[in-house]
C-alpha cells in the first residue's frame, strides 16, 4: 500500500492517554478508586501525579494507564466477595483511570525489582495490556509515554496513526528480543519495523530471536516527538557530553532533535511541598514569616538529628542519594572536614537525610573527627527531609549530571538557597545570586571537582555574612518568585502546547 497520510486529529477537547508505571497520586474526581492508587519508586511517580492532576484541573480529557499494583494500593481484592468485588470492578471500570491487569502487578512490594529480567516481565505484561486492551478502550487521540517500561507503545501507535510522545526521564534501558515480546502476548510483528535493534535487521525471521531490542531507544525511535525533563540535559546529551549514555540512545535523541521533534520540558515539585502547607513540618511560614519560623524550626531539626542547638549555626542541608556515581557526593567528603574547621568559628553545621553506597564513607568521617555536633548522616525518611528544607540555609546537590533535579526547586520555596554544579536541570533552574542586582536565586559552580564546590560554599558563606535585614529580603524574593516558576501548572502547560502542536501536524504511516 505504501505511505499513508493522516491528517491532523483537530479536536475542540482531544483524549491524551498518560501511559506510566508509577504515580504518586491522582484526582479524586478521576475514579472512585483514584485516592488509593500510590506507586512510587522516584521522581516519574511525582511528575505523572502532578502532570495528569494539572491537565485535569485544566479540564482535558486526560486519562491513566497504570498497571494494577493492588498490594502497593492497599486494596485487598482477596477479602472483596460478592458485590463488594462487582463494585470494585465496577469503580475501576467507570473511572478515566485505566488498571493494567496481570497477577505479575498484584502482589509486589515495590514498583521495580533488583533482577532485570522480572522488571522485563513486569514492564512487558504492562504494555501487553495497555496495547491490547487499554488503547482499544480508550481510543485516545494522542498517546503520552514515560521511560523504557513503555518503550514499544510508540511503535504501535505510530502504525495506528496515534500521535505519541515519549518522555525520557532518565537514561536507563533494557533490551529483549522479538520472541520474547510475542510470547509475552503482544503481537510485535504488526510494528517490528519501527523498534530500534543491536544491529540493522535484514528481515523479521533472521530478526526475531537473535537481534535485541533496546526499550528506551525503541521508545525514542518511533515517538512522534520526545522531550527530556530539563532543556540542558537534551542539550548535553545530543552534544556528546557524558560517556555513560547509551549510543543507540543519543543517536535517536539527536535525531529527533535535529528534525525539530524533541524539546526539554521541566519538572515540577508536588504542590504540597511548599512551608505554608508542608504537613510534615510543625510549623507554617511564607516568604513574610520565614525567618522567626525557620530559627525555630532549624532548633527542632538540629535536636532530632544530634546537632549542637544554635539558630545562628549556617546550616548546609543534603537530601539527595548518596551515589558517587551521579550525585557528587564524593565531592563533598574531599573538603567536608576541612569546610567545617574553616568556618568553626561561624557554627558551621552539616546535615545529610540520605541513603545510598556512600553513607559509610561520611559516618567515618563523622565519628573518626568526632564532629557528631557538626555533622549528622542520616538514613532518609520523608518527613525529616521536609524539616531539613525548611530548616536549613543552603541545600548541596554537587550532581556530575541530572537529568531535572527537584531538590534544587524545593529548597527555593523553603528559602534553603541551592548550591549546584553547572549541569542539566541545575544549570535551568539556578543562577548565580547577585545581591546587589537583586537577582539570582543560588550558589552554581562551573569545574566538577571538590575545590569548585569549596569555592561555591565559599560565596554561601559570604551571604550568610551579609546584615541579617538585606540576607532576609533576599530569600523572601527567591521564595516567591519559586512559587510561580516552579510549579505543575507551568508544566502542564508546556505539555499542552506540545500536544497542541502535535496533534495540529498530519502523520505518514507506512501500509507495507
Amino acid at each position: 500500500m505504501g505511505k499513508v497520510v493522516i491528517p491532523p486529529r483537530k479536536k475542540k477537547n482531544p483524549r491524551i492517554l498518560v501511559v506510566t508505571p508509577e504515580i504518586t497520586y491522582l484526582p479524586g474526581a478521576m475514579g472512585n478508586m483514584a485516592a488509593h492508587l500510590r506507586a512510587k519508586a522516584g521522581g516519574l511517580a511525582d511528575v505523572s501525579a502532578s502532570l495528569v492532576s494539572a491537565l485535569f484541573r485544566q479540564g482535558a480529557d486526560v486519562h491513566v494507564a497504570l498497571p494494577n499494583y493492588r498490594h502497593l494500593f492497599r486494596v485487598d481484592v482477596n477479602s472483596l466477595v460478592g458485590r463488594e468485588f462487582r463494585v470494585y470492578l465496577a469503580h475501576l471500570s467507570d473511572s478515566r483511570v485505566h488498571l493494567a491487569e496481570d497477577r505479575i502487578f498484584y502482589y509486589r512490594d515495590s514498583v521495580y525489582s533488583n533482577y532485570s529480567t522480572e522488571s522485563m516481565q513486569v514492564a512487558l505484561a504492562f504494555q501487553r495490556e495497555v496495547i491490547n486492551n487499554i488503547i482499544p478502550r480508550v481510543n485516545p487521540d494522542l498517546i503520552h509515554c514515560n521511560d523504557w517500561m513503555t518503550g514499544l507503545i510508540p511503535a504501535m501507535a505510530r502504525r495506528m496513526g496515534i500521535p505519541c510522545l515519549f518522555t525520557v526521564h532518565n537514561i536507563h534501558t533494557q533490551k529483549t528480543t522479538l520472541s520474547e515480546i510475542e510470547d509475552r502476548g503482544i503481537d510485535a510483528a504488526a510494528f517490528w519495523k519501527e523498534l530500534y535493534y543491536d544491529r540493522q535487521p535484514v528481515n523479521y525471521e533472521e530478526t526475531r530471536g537473535a537481534n535485541p531490542v533496546d526499550m528506551l531507544a525503541s521508545g525514542i525511535f518511533a515517538a512522534h516527538f520526545i522531550n527530556t525533563v530539563s532543556p540542558t540535559f537534551l542539550e548535553e546529551v545530543v552534544r556528546g557530553w557524558f560517556d555513560f549514555i547509551p549510543d543507540s540512545v543519543r543517536h535517536e535523541m539527536r535525531g529527533k532533535y535535529h528534525a525539530g521533534c524533541a524539546s526539554g520540558i521541566l519538572n515540577a515539585p508536588a504542590d504540597s511541598q511548599i512551608p505554608e502547607r508542608d504537613p510534615a513540618l510543625p510549623i507554617h511560614y511564607t516568604s513574610a514569616t520565614h525567618r522567626v519560623a525557620k530559627r525555630r524550626l532549624k532548633q527542632l531539626f538540629q535536636e532530632r538529628v544530634g546537632l549542637r542547638q544554635n539558630p545562628d549555626a549556617p546550616l548546609f542541608f543534603w537530601p539527595s542519594r548518596l551515589d558517587p556515581a551521579q550525585k557528587g557526593c564524593q565531592l563533598l567528603a574531599d573538603i567536608l572536614y576541612d569546610t567545617i574547621a574553616r568556618y568553626h568559628g561561624d557554627g558551621l553545621q552539616i546535615a545529610l537525610v540520605a541513603d545510598g553506597s556512600f553513607s559509610g564513607v561520611f559516618r567515618n568521617i563523622r565519628d573518626y573527627h568526632g564532629i557528631g555536633d557538626r555533622l549528622a548522616v542520616c538514613g532518609f525518611d520523608n518527613n525529616l527531609s521536609q524539616l531539613g528544607y525548611a530548616a536549613s540555609d543552603f541545600m548541596l546537590m554537587p550532581s556530575l549530571f541530572e537529568p531535572c533535579g527537584l531538590p534544587q526547586m524545593i529548597c527555593q520555596k523553603y528559602g534553603s538557597l541551592p548550591i549546584v554544579h553547572n549541569t542539566g536541570g541545575l544549570h535551568d533552574t539556578v543562577e548565580m545570586l547577585d545581591v546587589a542586582q537583586h537577582a539570582g536565586n543560588g550558589f552554581i559552580f562551573n569545574d566538577y571537582n571538590s575545590s569548585a564546590l569549596a569555592w561555591a560554599i565559599d560565596r554561601a558563606m559570604d551571604f550568610y555574612r551579609l546584615d541579617p535585614a538585606l540576607r532576609e529580603a533576599e530569600i523572601a524574593r527567591i521564595m516567591d518568585a519559586a512559587l510561580l516558576r516552579f510549579n505543575h501548572d507551568v508544566t502542564a502547560q508546556a505539555y499542552i502546547r506540545t500536544y497542541e502542536e502535535m496533534l495540529h501536524c498530519p502523520l505518514v504511516i507506512d501500509r507495507d
